[in-house]
């Protein structure tokens, strides 16, 4: 498995959402509802559906905002508009993330392969 880092955007629980910019994350918005995981992303990847940084997702305990994470996935949420999220940490309750996406974006929860194949063609691209 290879390892990714990551930077933590939005902490499970919480309403601030920041986003990464160049070299640290600066605040964003306040959303209507509290993240229902550590969402962030991958700043050395871009994913060609958005031209953004790869979306991550850390399962588990709440983490800040800002810190830096490095691990291997453990899953994909797959989105039909190809704005896929890598996961990380134990898929056990990874259900929660099906719920957070309207019907319309075909969310699918794939394995740590898929996830793998997934991030290894970005890195080829």
């Amino acid at each position: 498995m290879t390892l990714y880092r990551g930077v933590v955007e939005w902490t499970l629980g919480e309403r601030e959402r920041f986003i990464w910019r160049g070299r640290g994350v600066v605040f964003y918005r306040t959303e209507p509802e509290a993240a229902p995981v550590n969402y962030g992303c991958l700043p050395a990847l871009l994913n060609p559906a958005d031209q953004a940084e790869v979306d991550a997702v850390w399962l588990g305990p709440a983490l800040p905002v800002g810190q830096e994470v490095t691990a291997a996935p453990s899953g994909l949420l797959w989105l039909a508009d190809g704005d896929h999220k890598v996961i990380f940490g134990s898929l056990e309750n990874a259900d929660v993330l099906l719920g957070w996406f309207p019907p319309e974006r075909g969310a699918r929860l794939l394995d740590d392969r898929a996830a793998e194949d997934w991030l290894a063609a970005l890195v080829s691209a």
